[in-house]
């Protein structure tokens, strides 16, 4: 895929949906936070320096299925995560996913329609989730960052919040079931998203933010 071949994206809105919101606080109050405090032990550092509202790409490492659940409760805003489109083919399911900020993913197409909804959910004041790995490490280390992230930046001008999982990959190590094992989140500082798509600039904001999070990392428990 040619990286300037995507149409570029011009944020409108401040916020996510009114409905998307309400149904966040809802999960997040009533299921997520409380199994990542108690189950989780969980300890959040940097919430102060999450934007209230407008755009922005959250860029994570990844290491857990549950990761995109304690990123967007630990941000203290809905995160939208890209999702695979046959989940979209299941009644109920297909809507509460949506609403909870969620677009479908072709297969075979990842990177084309992956960009394309992302881009969407800026224009409409949502923050957008992109593990930066692309997909789960082991060690919850990011050995090679992908430029989906700063790509997606660099097209809607919007800025890139590293934020670091410690801990997540530990819980489902040896066990069919969650471990109750702690998990520390560290939110970085935002960084300012590539002034062009051009290869270079896109390679050295993604290292920019890999670094980032590897030093949160670092930080441990």
């Amino acid at each position: 895929m040619s990286l300037t071949s995507l149409p570029t994206s011009q944020p409108q809105r401040q916020r996510e949906p009114g409905i998307s919101l309400a149904l966040y606080h809802l999960f997040k109050w009533a299921v997520v936070s409380p199994v990542l405090h108690t189950y989780l032990r969980g300890r959040i550092y940097g919430v102060e320096r999450v934007p209230r509202q407008g755009p922005v790409v959250v860029v994570v490492n990844h290491a857990s299925d549950f990761d995109p659940l304690i990123v967007s409760n630990c941000v203290g805003r809905p995160v939208s995560y890209m999702a695979k489109e046959e989940l979209f083919q299941v009644p109920v399911l297909s809507q509460a996913i949506r609403l909870y900020g969620a677009y479908p993913v072709k297969r075979g197409a990842a990177d084309r329609s992956a960009i394309r909804a992302a881009l969407h959910q800026l224009e409409n004041g949502w923050a957008v989730g992109v593990f930066l790995e692309g997909t789960r490490t082991v060690d919850a280390r990011i050995p090679d960052p992908k430029l989906g992230a700063a790509l997606i930046a660099a097209k809607a001008q919007v800025p890139l919040l590293p934020v670091s999982l410690w801990g997540t990959e530990a819980i489902f190590a040896g066990s069919k079931l969650p471990r109750p094992v702690p998990v520390t989140v560290r939110i970085g500082e935002i960084i300012a998203p590539p002034r062009s798509t051009n290869r270079l600039e896109l390679e050295t904001v993604t290292q920019q933010c890999a670094i980032a999070i590897h030093d949160l990392h670092d930080l441990g428990r």
